[in-house]
C-alpha cells in the first residue's frame, strides 16, 4: 500500500519535541557497543561501523519523496553532486512534471555558465520519475519532503520500510514535527534522521542534521558526511522544538513586536535600527511580511506550545490581530506595510539636523561602545576622559549611556539619554536614542548632534527598557546559550546555523562574547526586573558565562 503523499512548499515551521539528554543517549549507545571498554570489539565490527558511517557513495541512488519546491530543490542538490536520483509523488503525473521542471532548472544553469552542457546531459540521464514506491527499493538514502502531517509521514516511512533495504538511510526534511515521533513506529528507528534543508535548497548552504532519540550515531554521521559532500554546511542538532535556527531566532521577531506593542517605535523605525545599526540583512517587520505573517506566527506558536508555553517564546497579540485581519504580508498585498501598486513605504523616524557639542566628557570605559571615542575625536569633538561608571557627559549636563535595560524615568531629576547597541559603530549608518519625557529638548539635541557629527542618521524612540538592538541581541544570545547547555548543539554549530540559516551578521554567542557575557546577563536581569514574567530571566547558560567572564576579568 502506498502512503497518501502530498507535496508541500517552503515554510518556516518548527519541530515539536525536546531531547536535551541527547549527549547522554549517545554516550549510552557507545557504552553498550564497547562492552568492556572496547577490549572485546572485533576488527570486523570496527570495519562494519566505519563502512556504515561512510557518506552515501555517488553511484548509489538518492530518492526524494514529495515534488514540491523543497523536494525538487533537494533532488537538484543530490543530482548535481553526481547521484542517480529518483523522484516519487503519490499524485499521478507529478513526479514526471518535477523531472521536467528540474531539467529546465539545469538548462538555466547552463545558460548562466554555472553548469557544463555535458554535465547537464549526464545529470538528466541520472534523473527518473518513480511511479510506485517499489521503484525506490535500491535507494541508499530516501529524503521525504511532503505535507507536515505526522500521521501521513509515519505511514509513508512504514511503507518505505517494506520496500528498501535495512541499510537504507531514511530522512525527513520536516521543519515542524518531531523526528523522534516520525520514527516512533519504525522497525529500525536507528536508521532514521532529520535533514532540514533551507529554501531554496540549491542556494542556501545550511542543513540541520537532526538526531532523534533513537537515531544511531552512525546514521547521523553518514547523513552529515553525505550532505557535506554535496557542498552543504551541515550542523548537528538534537531533536528539539525548532531545532537550532527556528528555536534561537524567535527573539528577532518577538522583541521587535514587543517594542512596537509598547509604543516604543513604529515598524519602519525598528526595521531601520536592526538593519542600519544591528547589521541584519532585513528588519523583522519586512521579513515577516515576506515570509507570511500566518506562517511566522505559526512557527512561534509551535515553539511556544512545544515548550509548554514558556514565556520566552510567548506569541505577539499584535501579530495575531494582523493574521486575523487577513493582512498576511506580500502575498495578500498588505501586512505591516502595504504592497499595493504605487504604495509608499513608511520612512523610519529620523531626527532633524542638530548642532554637535564642541566637547564631551567620557567617564569610565564605554565597553562595547568604546570605539565611539575615537570616532568622536576624528570628527573634531574634544574628548576629556575621567573616571566613572561608563557614560558620556554632555556639556548641558545630560548623561548619555549605552542601553542597559533600565529607563530614563527611573531617574527623576536627572537628564538620562540612552543610545542603542551597534554591531560596528564605525560602519553603522543609524544610531537610536531614547529618553524620558522630561528631558529638555536642548539636551536631546546635543545627543542627536553628537552622533550626526559622525555622519549617522539618528532615530529617537520611546523610553523602552533595553531599546531595540541591545535587547534583541541579548535574547538571541540567551536562547543560544541555553540551547548549547541543554545539549541541543555545540556553540560553534549554533553560531554557524544562525549565520548561514538566517544571515545574521554574527553568531549569537560570538556577538555575546564581543558585547560581554556579563553585560548580556546584566541587561537581561534589568529587563527581568521590569518585566517579571520569566521572559527575560537569564538562562543558566547565560549566567554561567557571565560569572565566568567576571571571574577571569578579576584575576
Amino acid at each position: 500500500m502506498s502512503a497518501d503523499v502530498t507535496v508541500r512548499g517552503s515554510d518556516d515551521v518548527t519541530a515539536n519535541e525536546a531531547a536535551a539528554v541527547e549527549q547522554e543517549r549517545v554516550e549510552a549507545v557507545e557504552t553498550d557497543r564497547t562492552g568492556d571498554g572496547g577490549a572485546g570489539r572485533s576488527a570486523d565490527a570496527e570495519t562494519d561501523r566505519a563502512e556504515a558511517a561512510e557518506p552515501v557513495a555517488r553511484d548509489r541512488v538518492v530518492a526524494v519523496v514529495g515534488t514540491g519546491t523543497m523536494g525538487q530543490g533537494i533532488a537538484q542538490v543530490a543530482l548535481v553532486a553526481g547521484h542517480p536520483v529518483r523522484l516519487y509523488d503519490s499524485a499521478p503525473g507529478r513526479a514526471g512534471e518535477a523531472v521536467a521542471a528540474l531539467a529546465a532548472r539545469l538548462d538555466r544553469l547552463v545558460e548562466k555558465g554555472r553548469l557544463d552542457a555535458g554535465a547537464r546531459e549526464a545529470a538528466v540521464g541520472r534523473l527518473h520519475a518513480a511511479g510506485e514506491l517499489a521503484e525506490l527499493a535500491d535507494a541508499a538514502l530516501v529524503v521525504e519532503a511532503i505535507v507536515e502531517d505526522l500521521t501521513v509521514k509515519r505511514r509513508l516511512f512504514a511503507d518505505l520500510e517494506e520496500v528498501v533495504g535495512d541499510d537504507t538511510v531514511l530522512a525527513t526534511n520536516t521543519s515542524s514535527l518531531s523526528v523522534t515521533a516520525i520514527a516512533g513506529g519504525l522497525r529500525l528507528p536507528g536508521r532514521f534522521v532529520g535533514l532540514h534543508f533551507f529554501n531554496p535548497a540549491p542556494l542556501l548552504p545550511l542543513v540541520e542534521v537532526v538526531s532523534g532519540f533513537a537515531t544511531d550515531p552512525d546514521t547521523a554521521t553518514r547523513a552529515y558526511g553525505t550532505v557535506k559532500g554535496w557542498g552543504k554546511t551541515p550542523v548537528r542538532c538534537a531533536d528539539t522544538p525548532g531545532f537550532i535556527v527556528n528555536r534561537v531566532a524567535r527573539p528577532f521577531y518577538a522583541e521587535a513586536l514587543r517594542v512596537h506593542e509598547e509604543g516604543g517605535a513604529d515598524p519602519a523605525t525598528i526595521d531601520a535600527a536592526l538593519r542600519e545599526s544591528g547589521g541584519f540583512r532585513m528588519g523583522p517587520f519586512e521579513l515577516t511580511d515576506l515570509i507570511g505573517q500566518d506562517v511566522n506566527e505559526a512557527v512561534t506558536r509551535s515553539v511556544w506550545d512545544s515548550f509548554h508555553q514558556d514565556p520566552k517564546f510567548t506569541p505577539s497579540l499584535a501579530q495575531r490581530r494582523l493574521v486575523e485581519s487577513g493582512r498576511l504580508g506580500r502575498k495578500t498585498g498588505h501586512g505591516w506595510f502595504s504592497y499595493a501598486e504605487g504604495a509608499e513605504r513608511p520612512e523610519p523616524h529620523t531626527a532633524p539636523p542638530a548642532k554637535a557639542p564642541e566637547k564631551i566628557t567620557v567617564r569610565g570605559d564605554l565597553e562595547p561602545a568604546e570605539p565611539l571615542v575615537k570616532l568622536f575625536e576624528e570628527a573634531g569633538i574634544k574628548v576629556r576622559r575621567k573616571s566613572g561608571s561608563g557614560y558620556i557627559q554632555l556639556p548641558g549636563g545630560a548623561r548619555l549611556g549605552l542601553a542597559d535595560g533600565e529607563t530614563a524615568f527611573e531617574y527623576p531629576g536627572e537628564e538620562i539619554i540612552y543610545f542603542d547597541l551597534a554591531l560596528d559603530y564605525a560602519r553603522a549608518t543609524r544610531i537610536v536614542l531614547s529618553t524620558g519625557e522630561d528631558t529638555p529638548p536642548e539636551s536631546l539635541a546635543e545627543a542627536v548632534g553628537l552622533f550626526q557629527a559622525l555622519g549617522k542618521q539618528v532615530s529617537v524612540i520611546g523610553d523602552v527598557p533595553g531599546m531595540i538592538v541591545a535587547r534583541t541581541v541579548a535574547m538571541l544570545a540567551d536562547l543560544a546559550a541555553d540551547a548549547v547547555d541543554r545539549g541541543v548543539a555545540t556553540a560553534e554549530d549554533v553560531d554557524t546555523a544562525m549565520r548561514l540559516g538566517v544571515n545574521y551578521p554574527l553568531g549569537p554567542l560570538e556577538w555575546a562574547g564581543k558585547v560581554g557575557h556579563a553585560r548580556v546577563r546584566g541587561l537581561l536581569m534589568s529587563l527581568h526586573e521590569r518585566y517579571p514574567t520569566g521572559r527575560y530571566a537569564p538562562s543558566l547558560g547565560t549566567a554561567r558565562r557571565g560569572y565566568a567572564e567576571e571571574g577571569r576579568d578579576s584575576r
